[in-house]
């Protein structure tokens, strides 16, 4: 079973980085948004008063079905197509595997951005832009319209590509899916607002936990990068400013790959952010040696593949050590 999921895990990979994510094929991130959203309509009656605890319990158990159901689904589909034959197992595992990856869907959405800045209009980057941050776009200026394309690409080169890499790496499409759906509910409904505070308590912890070691493991991979992947990167710099500015962030984890970045391209990112029309106050991180420029997409992008890359070779490597042993 492990030869198999050595081949799977590699051909997931590529076929990630060949494909993305076709708008044609049904994806299962779309199917766990619309459980976490039905479980939330069920859950929650709008009629009730407004209740911390209740709100809490809620949320607790939405998590927790979602969880179960996740791994309970992701195992059966995998134990009855290796039954059926081996190779409809690999076949099942390496599109598991590839749809749990995002690292060309992370940047054909960027370069959107990026396109938008070189060929068209502000208004257009805006728009573009606002398909993959979660803030309030309509105000930004080029640089900044520039800074959240490259937060967002930094911040998910974790979460969208070495994370969800590293857990099917561990346990295959159960503990990738796993991470998934957990990173699914947190963007859904993780918020620090009225409305989420405490129904999505849970998913936002869950979140936390699960991307503390995965954040930093891709910080320090993103620094071996910024070393070795040219004169476009400073790896001393990225290591400087990872140690300094690591913990700059409401989130004990998104902080990490965003530090590496603004350091390894000389540039600041984050700072004050309007959120639904509200100014959220953020501090700086790295230092502004230069502004931000359209090819910092680039290049942000060719850090996040090159970590990418160091990553799936690492795994590879104890997969294969843990087999022959």
């Amino acid at each position: 079973m492990m030869s198999y999921h050595i081949v799977a895990f590699l051909a997931g990979f590529v076929l990630d980085l060949l494909c993305g994510d076709p708008v044609w094929l049904p994806h299962p991130i779309r199917l766990m948004g619309g459980l976490i959203a039905r479980l939330e309509k069920g859950l929650r009656d709008a009629g009730q008063e407004k209740n911390e605890k209740r709100e809490l319990w809620q949320g607790r158990i939405l998590a927790g079905i979602v969880c179960v159901s996740t791994l309970l689904t992701v195992w059966l589909m995998l134990f009855l197509t290796y039954q059926l034959h081996p190779c409809v197992g690999v076949a099942v595992e390496t599109v598991m595997t590839y749809q749990i990856l995002a690292a060309k869907c992370l940047r054909v959405e960027s370069m959107k951005v990026y396109r938008a800045l070189r060929e068209g209009t502000l208004e257009e980057a805006r728009m573009a832009v606002s398909y993959i941050v979660g803030r309030d776009t309509e105000c930004l200026d080029e640089e900044g319209v520039i800074r959240a394309a490259v937060e967002t690409v930094a911040e998910n080169t974790s979460d969208g590509v070495i994370a969800p890499m590293l857990y099917t790496a561990l346990g295959g499409p159960v503990l990738g899916f796993l991470y998934k759906a957990i990173n699914t509910m947190d963007s859904m409904i993780g918020y620090k607002n009225d409305k989420y505070l405490h129904f999505g308590r849970a998913a936002a912890r869950l979140d936390d936990f699960v991307n503390f070691l995965p954040s930093r493991i891709s910080a320090y991979l993103m620094i071996a990068v910024s070393f070795l992947g040219g004169k476009d990167f400073s790896g001393k710099r990225a290591f400087y400013i990872y140690r300094r500015d690591h913990r700059k962030h409401a989130s004990p984890n998104s902080a990490q790959t965003e530090s590496v970045c603004a350091g390894a391209l000389g540039i600041q990112l984050a700072g004050d952010a309007r959120y639904f029309g509200r100014v959220v106050k953020k501090p700086h991180i790295g230092d502004a040696l230069r502004k931000a420029e359209a090819e910092d997409i680039r290049r942000t992008n060719r850090l996040m593949y090159l970590t990418a890359w160091l990553s799936e070779g690492l795994c590879l490597m104890l997969l294969l050590l843990f087999y022959k042993g």
